[in-house]
């Protein structure tokens, strides 16, 4: 990750570690949208009748980059709308196991419709809690973060695919937000059956733009009510015939925000995703030694032998305001200061962090 401070100006104005909150957006990507802007602006029409073959590259690219074909993607705004839009496919007597304390656009909009609701307790034994909640509550869907946005913790990708082995029925929905973006991740053989996720974050995509990824084998299982005249592709004669990802975007696409999240993966694609998973596991294990020396982490994190870039530190409003006033960038999260790292963090900017931690 060589001098990938340079494409990102506030990595270089601040100690920035809210990527967990908010991404960076890129000098190139930028002038790719200011130019996106302009073709609109002087073609209109003329310009915007080149938006489907644009946004059928921009599917090619995402599906290329999380190890999946085209007709499994659906681009989205966001991924609560993403979310609302599957649940509402699902049948309404459903049993749905969720993690106490996950984000909430995961818990609630389960939470909020008549489901048969039982819970699995997110701690250091994670795993576990959620293999003896299915033997207990049989549930027919498992829904959860990827990576728990307070704590940090993650969910083990091989623990995915034995649970989907052992129970093929269990349809698997993961919120990918805190995710996406922060591997090298193969959607095809992960055994999750939808993931989505918003791309502001580790996609570095800016805001208005994620991801519906739908395994073919579940989308035999799920009946939208989401439709509109784009669902279709704009033909009179598709609409008793419409392809499940049309059916999750049924209005026009936005060229500019979609075509943000293309240029993002191209982007990373050229940095190398195994690159960036390995810069970040390398940042990952030398600040959960540094945090937990320092006796800032919570002991279901110290527990775990993987983590994320997102650790969540023992500290109040007086050392968050002296982060601040050190210029570095964080937020307020849970019962502490949450910090998190990405490709343009380096180990300097995790040894100026310490510092002032040893200073507090």
């Amino acid at each position: 990750m060589k001098d990938i401070k340079k494409h990102f100006p506030a990595s270089q104005e601040h100690v920035y570690l809210n990527t967990a909150s908010c991404g960076l957006l890129s000098e190139t990507l930028v002038k790719w949208r200011h130019q996106n802007d302009l073709n609109l602006m002087q073609g209109g029409s003329i310009f915007r009748d080149t938006h489907k073959t644009h946004i059928k590259e921009i599917r090619q690219d995402v599906a290329q980059f999380f190890g999946t074909t085209p007709d499994t993607v659906a681009l989205i705004p966001n991924f609560s709308f993403g979310i609302n839009a599957i649940i509402d496919s699902l049948p309404i007597n459903s049993k749905v196991l969720l993690l106490s304390g996950d984000y909430p656009s995961v818990n609630w909009p389960f939470e909020f419709r008549e489901f048969d609701i039982c819970y699995a307790q997110i701690d250091a034994y994670l795993e576990q809690n959620i293999e003896t909640a299915i033997a207990q509550h049989q549930p027919d869907i498992f829904a959860f973060s990827m990576v728990q946005y307070i704590s940090g913790i993650t969910m083990d990708l091989p623990f995915l695919k034995k649970l989907k082995r052992d129970h093929p029925e269990l349809l698997l929905i993961g919120d990918g937000t805190q995710f996406l973006g922060t591997t090298k991740f193969d959607f095809a053989t992960s055994g999750v059956d939808v993931l989505a996720g918003s791309c502001y974050k580790w996609m570095l995509s800016g805001y208005g733009n994620g991801v519906a990824l739908v395994q073919p084998e579940a989308q035999q299982k799920l009946r939208p009510k989401t439709v509109g005249f784009n669902s279709a592709d704009a033909a009179f004669s598709k609409r008793d015939s419409l392809a499940f990802i049309g059916r999750l975007e049924p209005g026009h696409q936005d060229t500019m925000n979609y075509g943000s999240l293309g240029e993002s993966v191209r982007f990373m694609t050229r940095l190398g995703q195994k690159e960036i998973e390995n810069h970040l596991n390398q940042l990952s294990i030398k600040a959960k030694e540094a945090f937990e020396a320092l006796g800032l982490l919570d002991d279901m994190v110290v527990k775990r032998t993987g983590h994320s870039t997102i650790f969540n530190l023992k500290g109040d409003e007086v050392l968050f305001q002296k982060l601040k006033e050190n210029n570095i960038i964080c937020s307020l999260r849970g019962n502490g200061i949450r910090v998190s790292f990405h490709i343009y963090n380096t180990i300097t900017d995790l040894d100026f962090l310490i510092s002032v931690l040893k200073n507090e």
